[in-house]
């Protein structure tokens, strides 16, 4: 995964600049670090969990005179054999499969047409070094413990966990809460608007999974008496022994629901956090204007503007165009921001504006509307440069509440050189009936028709106008979860056949105690896809936090702030997440009782 991101991310650089090749380096710099998070925490997990499987054995190692540093680094050689070789094979498979992303992104729009892979081999050296490096950071917490391990672990003959939550784990889940409570409390009093952003929302969630990762030996009983409390009370045995198994084996249920969790949580956060802000700016969009309709030109609107208000029934028609200005700040600095160019009569009637101090209506050639993030106040004179590099000084008219940061800059025509009006707001007069407003909207129609000019009502274009950002915003979040769900899935799929594997003597002894080669089958199974719901409990625990917090810097920054769920593409991963835990146990648990249970019961 991370050699396909080096790779893009290199070609990216290296192809000449552009507002869209800076969104892709950003999202794409966001996938490999993402993947890389994951890879840590997965190997971490399993790693911790492969120590716990072979006590017995680093028990008999140091039995036999090896010393704890000698077993650490034993563990760690394992580690660095198998990351060389994993590492070495993602290369490869980087490799070939990077002109395929390339492609992809080139053919979604993400990627401007010819954008191809870049000469060099630094992504790839790149690419084998952090593999190498996020392996064994996952496994020294693990080489670690193993050190630990005593001589006396190998008679340990009990299969029920015991010293999983040490007080380690304990104070470092804990801290990592402590943090993500802190950071999310101090941006809330400092900078609600920090918590909408992509980096924020992407990175935040991490500490959250890994606290819940670290907790889970805490956390994984009480969920599993809650998950099986219907099935204990509606089954004669199967329940109960599901549960039991699940709750004893506290490593063996967070090892499996690690992967979920991180799936679930990354997805419901991304997804929500993209679906969240999403609903808020059309939200504080259609709050914001006034308007019945809105006229879209394809040419110069001045005879439309004209045209529009000589129709009867309309009260208000207002053109505004897109500009920039800069904005000099006391130390002599340039700021550059995108404007609005806007109609000040048009302006009073037609926007429902955020004003904290001063008034639009004072909005003229010698003043300027702004957002509160400038720092400015009513009446303070402001240094201008305008779109064609002219100075001027303006007035602050007003000062707008921050909101999503969509409130803009307005300026009149005269201070927007060369601005194209883009779309006119029309107001119909108050007090029609829906007849009246429907001629009124008629004759609206016709008289844009000689001028090519489109003609939408508020809703419509509210509609036509979202969905190309978030196309390419729900294309950024694929990329950033796609490969991280495909590693997920892989090490949910290897942890199970793993574990499952190390049950032979525990399922042989089921069958010596009657149970079927189908009833222990089934109940491997049950037990898989109970952990699984574990872990997409956590997960949606997590996106939950993430999205309330979201809601609250919303709600702070008076935007509105609308519940979002994203029970889709949630349901889509915890559902994927059980049939892949079910895929896998059914076989591995068929497999583990192909010898006879007498035979596998002894070893």
């Amino acid at each position: 995964m991370t050699a396909v991101m080096l790779l893009g991310l290199a070609a990216a650089v290296g192809a000449p600049g552009g507002e869209e090749l800076v969104s892709l380096v950003a999202a794409l710099g966001t996938a490999g670090g993402v993947s890389a998070f994951v890879s840590a925490f997965v190997v971490a997990s399993t790693f911790s969990y492969t120590v716990a499987q072979r006590r017995r054995e680093l028990g008999l190692l140091r039995l036999a005179g090896a010393t704890r540093a000698q077993v650490r680094r034993t563990v760690l050689a394992e580690a660095l054999v198998l990351g060389t070789a994993a590492s070495a094979t993602g290369c490869a498979l980087g490799r070939l499969g990077a002109p395929a992303l390339v492609r992809w992104l080139a053919d979604v729009g993400m990627a401007p047409a010819g954008f191809g892979l870049a000469d060099g081999a630094w992504p790839l050296h790149g690419a084998f070094w952090t593999g190498l490096l996020v392996a064994l950071g996952g496994v020294a917490v693990a080489a670690r413990r193993a050190g630990l391990v005593g001589p006396l672990d190998a008679l340990r003959a009990a299969d029920l966990d015991s010293g999983a939550m040490t007080a380690g784990r304990l104070l470092w889940g804990l801290g990592l809460l402590l943090t993500a409570a802190a950071l999310t409390g101090a941006a809330l009093a400092g900078d609600p608007a920090d918590l909408l952003h992509r980096k924020t929302y992407t990175t935040r969630p991490m500490l959250l999974i890994s606290a819940c990762g670290l907790l889970a030996p805490l956390l994984a009983r009480p969920l599993v008496h809650l998950l099986t409390w219907l099935p204990v009370r509606f089954t004669s045995y199967a329940g109960r022994l599901v549960r039991g198994n699940a709750a004893a084996a506290v490593r063996r249920t967070g090892a499996v629901a690690a992967p979920v969790l991180v799936s679930v949580a990354l997805t419901g956060s991304l997804a929500g956090a993209l679906d969240t802000v999403s609903a808020a700016r059309t939200a504080e969009a259609a709050a914001r204007t006034a308007a019945d309709l809105v006229v879209v030109p394809s040419s110069r609107p001045g005879p439309l503007v004209e045209a529009l208000r000589a129709v009867p029934g309309t009260a208000a028609v207002s053109p505004t165009a897109p500009t920039t200005l800069a904005l000099v700040d006391p130390d002599g600095n340039a700021v550059r921001a995108e404007a609005r160019m806007a109609d000040p009569a048009g302006l009073a009637v037609l926007a429902r504006l955020p004003v904290r101090s001063g008034s639009p209506a004072g909005l003229g050639d010698d003043a300027i509307v702004l957002p509160a993030e400038w720092g400015r106040t009513a009446g303070e004179p402001v240094p201008v440069i305008r779109a064609d590099g002219s100075r001027t000084t303006l007035r602050v008219a007003a000062v707008l509440s921050d909101g999503l940061g969509d409130n803009g800059l307005y300026v009149t025509a005269r201070n927007a050189p060369g601005a194209r009006v883009d779309r006119i707001e029309v107001r119909l007069a108050p007090g029609m009936d829906p007849a009246g407003r429907d001629t009124a909207t008629a004759r609206v129609r016709e008289a844009a028709r000689p001028y090519g000019a489109t003609v939408f009502t508020r809703d419509d274009w509210l509609a036509a106008t979202a969905p190309a950002n978030a196309r390419i915003a729900w294309l950024r979040t694929a990329l950033v979860l796609g490969l991280a769900l495909v590693y997920t899935g892989i090490a949910l799929a290897n942890t199970l056949l793993m574990a499952t594997a190390d049950r032979r003597r525990e399922l042989a002894l089921l069958r010596l105690a009657g149970a079927t080669r189908a009833q222990v089958v089934r109940l491997v199974t049950a037990e898989s896809v109970l952990v699984a719901a574990v872990g997409s409990l956590l997960g949606c625990a997590v996106a939950a936090v993430q999205l309330g917090a979201m809601r609250a810097g919303l709600a702070l920054l008076g935007a509105p702030a609308p519940w979002t769920l994203p029970w889709r593409p949630v349901g889509l991963v915890a559902g994927g997440c059980v049939l892949v835990a079910a895929a896998c146990a059914a076989p591995a648990a068929a497999w583990a009782l192909r010898h006879r249970p007498v035979t596998a019961a002894a070893r």
